[in-house]
């Protein structure tokens, strides 16, 4: 992997922290279920010529994104947990996925299902395969899957892995768990030193997304590097978190 994709992971923990933790990121309001959203109008910048840096369409597009509740707050906060009765309502079937994985986790948002095809397919011009295996998660899903973890090795070391219900970007709509036939389809930080891993990395902000748990920030976000684990949170976002150095680890959106 090249020494570039130390920085871009070093920078995408910039969202994680605003996503898991929130801190320093303004304030927060309910949204009309209960979870999380961004105010816009309270996210404060890390450097006063962050606006005059941004272009005004930029901006725009930041606002939209926010607006379009892709930069939701969802972690081990109980404040930013989701409701057991949460479900985008523009889930969309992801094209590329792993055909022994269940059809149930073959879902995005509709934006962020449009981006992955995207990046899947420039990524096929490269001779690279990438595919989901777990996208959307239901409550109830994420129940059984962290149930199963607990039963396998206690419940400190699974809250490691794995989030409890209503605790997961999966449900969501915005995450997505992704692997190649390089590793035989598995999740596994292995999936970082494949070719598919390394060009992930480099690329996927193009496209909106981020790496979510990145290499050696476990403090900050929470949970194990997870090389496989990408989160969409638009493209505006995406690009200033790959492009800047935040050394305390948070991105502030305006």
């Amino acid at each position: 992997m090249k020494k570039k994709n130390g920085r871009i992971l070093a920078a995408a923990v910039a969202l994680s922290l605003f996503l898991t933790l929130g801190a320093g990121c303004g304030k927060t309001e309910s949204g009309g279920d209960g979870t999380a959203v961004i105010d816009p109008s309270a996210v404060e910048t890390e450097e006063s010529s962050k606006d005059s840096e941004r272009s005004k369409a930029d901006q725009q597009k930041l606002e939209q994104d926010i607006e379009d509740g892709y930069l939701i707050l969802v972690n081990k906060e109980k404040e930013n947990h989701l409701a057991e009765s949460y479900k985008p309502d523009d889930l969309e079937h992801v094209k590329y996925f792993a055909a022994d994985r269940s059809e149930a986790g073959r879902y995005l948002r509709a934006e962020a299902s449009k981006q992955f095809q995207k990046m899947v397919e420039d990524a096929q011009e490269e001779d690279i395969e990438i595919v989901v295996t777990t996208a959307y998660r239901s409550y109830s899903f994420q129940s059984t899957l962290f149930n199963n973890y607990v039963a396998q090795k206690g419940e400190a070391e699974a809250n490691k892995t794995s989030a409890r219900p209503g605790e997961s970007e999966h449900q969501t709509g915005l995450a997505a768990d992704l692997s190649t036939g390089e590793i035989n389809y598995r999740n596994s930080s292995d999936f970082g030193d494949t070719k598919a891993g390394a060009w992930v990395a480099e690329n996927c902000y193009k496209y909106g997304f981020i790496i979510r748990f990145p290499d050696g920030q476990e403090d900050i976000t929470g949970y194990t590097y997870e090389p496989w684990h990408i989160r969409y949170v638009g493209k505006t976002a995406a690009k200033e978190i790959y492009d800047e150095d935040h050394p305390r680890g948070v991105y502030r959106g305006k």
